[in-house]
Protein backbone atom coordinates (compact mmCIF):
# COMPACT_ATOMS: atom_id res chain seq x y z
CA UNK A 1 0.00 0.00 0.00
CA UNK A 2 1.53 3.60 -0.73
CA UNK A 3 -0.49 6.52 -0.03
CA UNK A 4 0.20 9.93 -1.26
CA UNK A 5 -1.10 13.12 1.00
CA UNK A 6 -0.86 16.35 -0.57
CA UNK A 7 -0.69 19.20 2.00
CA UNK A 8 -0.18 23.02 2.27
CA UNK A 9 0.71 25.51 5.21
CA UNK A 10 -1.45 28.03 5.95
CA UNK A 11 -1.74 31.14 8.25
CA UNK A 12 -2.90 30.23 11.22
CA UNK A 13 -6.70 31.12 11.62
CA UNK A 14 -6.30 32.76 15.18
CA UNK A 15 -4.09 35.18 13.38
CA UNK A 16 -5.11 35.71 9.72
CA UNK A 17 -4.31 38.73 7.88
CA UNK A 18 -4.90 40.25 4.77
CA UNK A 19 -3.11 42.76 2.97
CA UNK A 20 -6.06 44.39 0.78
CA UNK A 21 -3.39 46.69 -1.65
CA UNK A 22 -1.52 43.34 -2.34
CA UNK A 23 -4.57 41.36 -2.70
CA UNK A 24 -3.25 38.37 -0.54
CA UNK A 25 -3.45 36.52 2.70
CA UNK A 26 -0.46 38.36 4.80
CA UNK A 27 2.32 35.69 5.57
CA UNK A 28 4.96 37.15 6.65
CA UNK A 29 5.13 37.54 10.78
CA UNK A 30 2.37 35.22 11.04
CA UNK A 31 2.63 32.02 12.80
CA UNK A 32 2.18 29.36 9.85
CA UNK A 33 0.48 25.86 10.37
CA UNK A 34 0.01 22.55 8.39
CA UNK A 35 -3.99 23.50 7.02
CA UNK A 36 -6.11 21.75 9.66
CA UNK A 37 -8.36 19.96 7.12
CA UNK A 38 -4.93 18.25 5.69
CA UNK A 39 -4.19 16.73 9.13
CA UNK A 40 -7.27 14.65 9.06
CA UNK A 41 -5.95 13.19 5.32
CA UNK A 42 -2.60 12.29 7.07
CA UNK A 43 -4.55 11.07 10.21
CA UNK A 44 -6.00 8.68 7.78
CA UNK A 45 -3.12 7.90 5.49
CA UNK A 46 -1.04 6.79 8.42
CA UNK A 47 -3.55 4.27 9.91
CA UNK A 48 -4.12 2.29 6.42
CA UNK A 49 -0.18 2.49 6.55
CA UNK A 50 -0.26 0.77 9.89
CA UNK A 51 -3.22 -1.38 9.57
CA UNK A 52 -2.31 -2.36 5.96
CA UNK A 53 1.42 -2.03 5.79
CA UNK A 54 3.24 0.42 2.88
CA UNK A 55 4.21 3.50 3.58
CA UNK A 56 2.62 7.36 2.82
CA UNK A 57 4.74 9.82 1.09
CA UNK A 58 4.01 13.93 1.86
CA UNK A 59 3.96 15.98 -0.72
CA UNK A 60 3.33 20.28 -0.64
CA UNK A 61 4.26 23.45 -3.05
CA UNK A 62 4.82 25.95 -1.09
CA UNK A 63 7.66 28.65 0.12
CA UNK A 64 10.96 27.51 1.87
CA UNK A 65 8.90 27.78 5.13
CA UNK A 66 6.94 24.90 3.57
CA UNK A 67 9.36 22.36 4.76
CA UNK A 68 8.10 22.56 8.72
CA UNK A 69 4.70 21.47 7.63
CA UNK A 70 6.18 18.46 5.68
CA UNK A 71 8.38 17.87 9.23
CA UNK A 72 5.30 17.52 10.98
CA UNK A 73 3.52 14.99 8.44
CA UNK A 74 6.90 13.11 8.78
CA UNK A 75 6.20 13.32 12.81
CA UNK A 76 2.62 12.12 12.40
CA UNK A 77 3.85 8.81 11.01
CA UNK A 78 4.35 9.74 6.90
CA UNK A 79 7.40 7.66 5.77
CA UNK A 80 8.84 10.52 3.08
CA UNK A 81 7.77 13.66 1.55
CA UNK A 82 8.81 15.68 -1.36
CA UNK A 83 8.77 19.83 -1.46
CA UNK A 84 7.88 21.49 -4.57
CA UNK A 85 10.02 24.34 -4.72
CA UNK A 86 10.34 27.23 -7.07
CA UNK A 87 10.03 30.88 -7.62
CA UNK A 88 8.07 29.73 -10.85
CA UNK A 89 4.97 28.26 -8.81
CA UNK A 90 4.34 31.64 -6.90
CA UNK A 91 1.52 33.39 -7.48
CA UNK A 92 -0.50 30.16 -8.69
CA UNK A 93 -4.19 29.60 -9.07
CA UNK A 94 -5.98 26.18 -7.96
CA UNK A 95 -5.16 25.60 -11.53
CA UNK A 96 -1.81 25.99 -11.92
CA UNK A 97 -1.39 24.45 -8.62
CA UNK A 98 -3.13 21.19 -9.67
CA UNK A 99 -0.76 21.31 -12.80
CA UNK A 100 2.06 20.92 -10.40
CA UNK A 101 0.36 18.58 -8.16
CA UNK A 102 0.12 15.98 -10.46
CA UNK A 103 2.66 16.21 -12.07
CA UNK A 104 4.84 15.07 -8.84
CA UNK A 105 2.16 12.65 -7.87
CA UNK A 106 3.32 10.61 -11.15
CA UNK A 107 6.56 10.97 -10.14
CA UNK A 108 6.37 9.95 -6.91
CA UNK A 109 5.55 6.70 -8.59
CA UNK A 110 2.55 4.09 -7.92
CA UNK A 111 0.36 4.67 -5.55
CA UNK A 112 -3.24 3.31 -4.25
CA UNK A 113 -4.81 6.16 -2.74
CA UNK A 114 -4.38 10.47 -3.21
CA UNK A 115 -5.25 11.68 -0.19
CA UNK A 116 -6.66 15.86 0.44
CA UNK A 117 -8.21 17.59 3.22
CA UNK A 118 -11.45 18.55 1.99
CA UNK A 119 -10.12 22.34 1.36
CA UNK A 120 -8.14 25.04 2.76
CA UNK A 121 -8.69 27.22 5.57
CA UNK A 122 -6.89 30.40 3.55
CA UNK A 123 -8.68 29.60 0.32
CA UNK A 124 -11.27 27.51 0.91
CA UNK A 125 -12.17 26.81 -2.26
CA UNK A 126 -12.04 23.04 -2.10
CA UNK A 127 -10.85 23.15 -6.05
CA UNK A 128 -7.29 21.58 -5.83
CA UNK A 129 -8.50 17.86 -4.99
CA UNK A 130 -11.44 17.42 -8.23
CA UNK A 131 -8.17 19.22 -10.63
CA UNK A 132 -5.93 16.63 -9.55
CA UNK A 133 -7.97 13.86 -9.78
CA UNK A 134 -9.34 14.83 -12.80
CA UNK A 135 -5.66 15.31 -14.50
CA UNK A 136 -5.00 12.32 -13.13
CA UNK A 137 -7.71 10.27 -14.59
CA UNK A 138 -8.53 9.18 -11.11
CA UNK A 139 -12.11 8.30 -9.51
CA UNK A 140 -12.81 11.64 -6.78
CA UNK A 141 -14.44 10.59 -3.97
CA UNK A 142 -15.00 13.79 -1.78
CA UNK A 143 -16.25 14.49 1.51
CA UNK A 144 -15.63 11.13 2.60
CA UNK A 145 -16.30 11.08 6.22
CA UNK A 146 -15.72 7.33 6.66
CA UNK A 147 -13.47 4.34 4.66
CA UNK A 148 -15.64 1.85 5.22
CA UNK A 149 -13.96 -1.14 2.97
CA UNK A 150 -10.28 -0.89 1.31
CA UNK A 151 -9.28 -3.97 -0.60
CA UNK A 152 -6.06 -3.16 -2.33
CA UNK A 153 -5.78 -6.47 -3.49
CA UNK A 154 -8.88 -6.23 -5.76
CA UNK A 155 -8.13 -2.82 -6.09
CA UNK A 156 -11.37 -1.34 -4.62
CA UNK A 157 -12.52 1.15 -1.90
CA UNK A 158 -15.84 1.84 -0.69
CA UNK A 159 -16.59 5.31 1.19
CA UNK A 160 -19.83 7.45 3.35
CA UNK A 161 -19.38 10.84 1.48
CA UNK A 162 -20.98 13.36 4.02
CA UNK A 163 -23.41 15.56 2.13
CA UNK A 164 -26.01 18.11 3.66
CA UNK A 165 -28.89 15.79 3.27
CA UNK A 166 -27.15 12.87 4.98
CA UNK A 167 -24.68 10.33 4.03
CA UNK A 168 -23.48 8.55 0.67
CA UNK A 169 -22.41 5.39 0.12
CA UNK A 170 -20.27 4.77 -2.51
CA UNK A 171 -17.58 2.65 -4.34
CA UNK A 172 -14.44 3.09 -6.93
CA UNK A 173 -11.69 1.08 -8.22
CA UNK A 174 -8.33 1.89 -6.91
CA UNK A 175 -5.78 4.32 -7.41
CA UNK A 176 -8.37 7.07 -6.32
CA UNK A 177 -8.61 10.65 -4.83
CA UNK A 178 -10.09 11.25 -1.60
CA UNK A 179 -10.70 14.17 -0.13
CA UNK A 180 -11.66 14.21 3.79
CA UNK A 181 -13.75 16.16 6.13
CA UNK A 182 -12.96 16.13 9.73
CA UNK A 183 -15.85 13.50 11.05
CA UNK A 184 -12.94 10.89 9.10
CA UNK A 185 -10.91 10.71 12.48
CA UNK A 186 -8.94 12.52 15.70
CA UNK A 187 -5.57 13.58 14.12
CA UNK A 188 -2.79 12.32 16.31
CA UNK A 189 -0.13 14.54 17.73
CA UNK A 190 3.31 14.37 16.70
CA UNK A 191 5.47 12.24 19.40
CA UNK A 192 8.75 13.42 20.13
CA UNK A 193 10.58 10.54 18.87
CA UNK A 194 8.49 11.13 15.91
CA UNK A 195 9.76 15.22 15.53
CA UNK A 196 13.49 13.65 16.36
CA UNK A 197 13.20 11.35 13.69
CA UNK A 198 11.51 13.80 11.37
CA UNK A 199 14.26 16.26 11.52
CA UNK A 200 16.81 13.71 9.99
CA UNK A 201 15.04 12.85 7.01
CA UNK A 202 16.21 14.05 3.37
CA UNK A 203 12.98 15.76 2.05
CA UNK A 204 14.08 16.71 -1.90
CA UNK A 205 13.00 19.65 -3.18
CA UNK A 206 11.49 19.69 -7.38
CA UNK A 207 11.16 22.63 -9.79
CA UNK A 208 9.21 23.33 -12.24
CA UNK A 209 12.38 21.49 -14.63
CA UNK A 210 12.34 18.35 -12.27
CA UNK A 211 8.50 17.90 -12.79
CA UNK A 212 8.69 18.31 -16.94
CA UNK A 213 6.85 21.78 -16.78
CA UNK A 214 7.81 25.16 -17.95
CA UNK A 215 7.50 28.37 -16.18
CA UNK A 216 4.58 29.30 -18.32
CA UNK A 217 2.76 26.28 -17.18
CA UNK A 218 2.58 27.25 -13.69
CA UNK A 219 2.71 30.03 -10.86
CA UNK A 220 0.83 33.02 -11.74
CA UNK A 221 1.79 32.79 -15.39
CA UNK A 222 -0.05 29.08 -15.98
CA UNK A 223 -2.87 30.46 -13.70
CA UNK A 224 -6.42 30.78 -15.66
CA UNK A 225 -7.73 33.23 -12.84
CA UNK A 226 -6.17 36.64 -12.00
CA UNK A 227 -7.65 38.40 -8.80
CA UNK A 228 -8.63 42.05 -10.15
CA UNK A 229 -9.28 43.25 -6.74
CA UNK A 230 -9.75 42.48 -3.18
CA UNK A 231 -11.67 44.45 -1.07
CA UNK A 232 -13.83 44.78 2.42
CA UNK A 233 -17.58 44.80 1.77
CA UNK A 234 -19.30 48.34 3.55
CA UNK A 235 -20.36 47.69 6.68
CA UNK A 236 -23.93 46.78 6.94
CA UNK A 237 -26.29 50.07 8.33
CA UNK A 238 -28.30 48.79 11.44
CA UNK A 239 -31.48 47.31 11.17
CA UNK A 240 -34.67 48.43 11.98
CA UNK A 241 -36.99 46.63 15.14
CA UNK A 242 -40.67 46.93 14.81
CA UNK A 243 -42.08 46.56 18.34
CA UNK A 244 -45.80 44.60 18.50
CA UNK A 245 -47.04 41.36 18.80
CA UNK A 246 -46.14 38.72 16.24
CA UNK A 247 -48.91 39.08 14.12
CA UNK A 248 -49.18 42.82 13.89
CA UNK A 249 -45.04 43.33 13.91
CA UNK A 250 -45.28 40.82 10.83
CA UNK A 251 -47.59 42.70 9.18
CA UNK A 252 -46.05 45.99 9.62
CA UNK A 253 -43.08 44.42 8.02
CA UNK A 254 -44.70 43.05 4.91
CA UNK A 255 -46.20 46.52 4.22
CA UNK A 256 -42.79 48.13 4.83
CA UNK A 257 -41.01 45.59 2.03
CA UNK A 258 -44.21 46.48 -0.09
CA UNK A 259 -43.25 50.13 -0.12
CA UNK A 260 -40.06 49.86 -1.01
CA UNK A 261 -40.46 47.75 -3.42
CA UNK A 262 -38.71 44.58 -2.38
CA UNK A 263 -41.60 42.45 -2.52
Amino acid sequence: MHAVVCIQQVPDTQELQVDFNAGAIKRGGVPLVVNPFDEFAIEEAVRLKEKHGGNVTAVTLGPPSADEALRTALAMGCDGAVHLLDEAFDGGDTWATAVALAKAVEKVGEYDVLFFGKATVDGDTGQVAPRVAALLELPMLNFVAKIDEIDFDAKAVKVERLLETGREVVRAPLPAAISVVKEINEPRYPSLLGIRKAKKVDVPTWDAAALGLDAESVGSAGSLCKMERLYQPPARAGGEIVPGEPADAAKAVAEKLIDQGII
